[in-house]
């Protein structure tokens, strides 16, 4: 839900003139990884590199302005590693299906500034609610209190204890309080404005339903910010600066990457922004973590090459992924990323580690030749007849997902028992309409396995397919 919200603010951004990148790796993204737990730099989700706003994002599936917050723990308060001019973005979630990422985030977003919630907190303008059966040092649940139209109307009258507003689908009206809790909130409409479901119409802080990109700052303001005492102020410097150019951002980028003393992802960050450029004094370093004694160092760096598109980074996933001596999980890493490149040269890699033993990397290996079956259906598809049993197994996985699905290249050659095996598998995972002039040629060319996927066929068609016993 987080990723789909965080989604929605870069395209509200995006809209209203921002150039957003994603500025918390993985905030965007619906990979977790469950071994390896990396703690990264504590930053905002977003970041503007034009104008240099940074933004919180926050998806709820009920709307409230509220944050976790720790009272014992200064690096878990709801505010640690926000500036004042940050802004927090909330949207609104709702399930489109079962599987974990079957999110949809509304296309409204409200923005706050960090400056605002700072204040009401500060003046006790919010409620805090520990979570049920918590213990001593559990999170709080911080909320500024807030009024919201549940449909769509006009403000009809504003009072000293209530919004009043008519509705538009059948005239009625409602009435909404501007006390919470003994809180006081400010009206944030007028009458006769036109709201909408899901809109803020009071609050103890300001909302606003966009915000506009302000002057664009340049590199020279990131270089400046390189030389900030906060963490989360050169970390950001160094994710805009990978993406900015002049010889003046090449040599802050050497600076951090080469001080021992910096933080190791703000190093990370400053050797991908040199990799981007193609400076050997970025790919070094990065391949100087790759063996670091912290497995979260490797994974953190496994997971920066598959952001830079270039042949150095194909190299080093690839050397890590064939690495016996690498833990499972960096090798996993390197599956994933390879995916992320998405380049027909790592197809081979991808293939072969379907044998080893070790599920994770042939999970993450199998998940990437999907993708990259998308781009290359024909040349994942040449791969099959040489492959071995396990081999094929993934290889079949991954083609099942294609949305061209090369039927003809996969039946070119003879194959054996196994291989005729699995194009059942992969033919009988499909739509019947969808290859119906491939299907009747497989008829008369292999009646076996001709039987075999219309036999599958039927199955998956069945009423009884996916029905469960509870």
């Amino acid at each position: 839900m987080g990723a789909a919200g965080t989604r929605q603010i870069h395209e509200d951004l995006s809209a209203h003139g921002h150039e957003p990148i994603e500025l918390e790796r993985g905030s965007t993204g619906f990979k977790i990884w469950k071994e390896i737990k990396i703690k990264r730099v504590r930053v905002p989700d977003i970041l503007c590199v034009r104008c240099g706003r940074r933004v919180e994002a926050r998806a709820k599936t009920k709307f409230e302005i509220s944050m976790s917050h720790s009272q014992s723990t200064p690096e878990r308060g709801w505010d640690f590693g926000l500036r004042d001019e940050d802004l927090v973005g909330i949207v609104l979630c709702s399930r489109t299906g079962q599987e974990p990422t079957s999110w949809n985030a509304l296309e409204m977003v409200h923005y706050m500034t960090v400056r605002d919630l700072r204040s009401a907190f500060a003046k006790g303008m919010v409620t805090k609610e520990k979570p049920k059966g918590a213990e001593e040092g559990f999170e709080l649940r911080v909320t500024w209190p807030s009024s919201i139209a549940t449909r769509g109307g006009r403000v009809s009258e504003i009072s000293s204890s209530a919004i009043k507003y008519r509705r538009i689908n059948d005239n009625g009206t409602t009435s909404l309080g501007l006390v919470r809790r003994g809180i006081r909130l400010k009206p944030l409409v007028e009458v006769g404005a036109e709201v909408h479901a899901g809109q803020v119409l009071a609050s103890v802080v300001p909302v606003h339903g966009y915000i506009e990109c302000g002057e664009p700052v340049g590199s020279e303001y990131y270089i400046r910010l390189l030389r900030s005492v906060d963490l989360s102020d050169r970390y950001t410097a160094c994710k805009a600066l990978t993406i900015l150019t002049g010889p003046e951002a090449v040599e802050a980028l050497v600076e951090r990457q080469s001080d021992v003393n910096e933080h190791i992802y703000v190093r990370l960050e400053a050797a991908a922004g040199l990799m981007r450029r193609g400076d050997a004094r970025g790919s070094d370093f990065v391949k100087l973590c790759l063996a670091d004694d912290y497995l979260t160092n490797r994974l953190e760096a496994a997971i920066i090459l598959g952001e830079i598109k270039n042949k150095t980074s194909l190299d080093l996933l690839i050397r890590a992924l064939k690495d016996p001596e690498q833990h499972p999980e960096i090798r996993a890493g390197a599956a994933y990323s390879l995916g992320e490149l998405g380049n027909r040269d790592s197809l081979e890699a991808l293939v072969e580690v379907f044998l080893t033993v070790d599920q994770r990397i042939r999970a993450e290996a199998a998940r990437s030749l999907a993708k990259l079956g998308q781009k290359f259906p024909e040349e994942l598809a040449s791969t099959f007849p040489t492959a071995l049993s396990d081999q094929r197994a993934g290889i079949a996985w991954a083609l099942t997902r294609s949305q061209a699905l090369p039927i003809r290249k996969l039946m070119e050659n003879p194959l054996d028992e196994d291989g005729r095996q699995w194009i059942a598998f992969i033919l009988g995972s499909q739509k019947p309409t969808a290859y119906v002039e491939e299907v009747e040629e497989l008829r008369k060319q292999d009646p076996e396995v001709y039987f075999a996927v219309t036999v599958l066929w039927k199955i998956l068609s069945s009423w009884i397919n996916g029905l469960e016993e509870y």
